[in-house]
């Protein structure tokens, strides 16, 4: 699959209020994007681990480390669905 480049400006002193070279913020940027979209329900682990551009396990190690949870299903859900089998 092709790459696509996207540019998004981010001023020099964010850069060093946040104190990271350009490479180092790219590679944030596109973690932490990666994570707001499977916090959200737009992209699965698979695809958001690919977009972080680290491995799956990984990235699901990230998001318990930031407190996002990998199920969608609310506990209450969890509970009928074993309760009904």
């Amino acid at each position: 699959m092709m790459e696509e480049v996207l540019t998004i400006p981010v001023s020099r002193e964010i850069r060093t209020m946040l104190n990271r070279t350009p490479a180092e913020l790219a590679r944030d940027m596109r973690l932490y994007a990666s994570l707001m979209l499977f916090r959200l329900g737009k992209l699965s682990s698979g695809a958001a681990s690919e977009m972080a551009g680290i491995p799956r396990v990984m990235f699901l190690d990230l998001c318990d480390e930031y407190g996002i949870p990998i199920s969608q299903i609310a506990p209450e859900d969890l509970r009928r669905e074993v309760d009904n089998e």
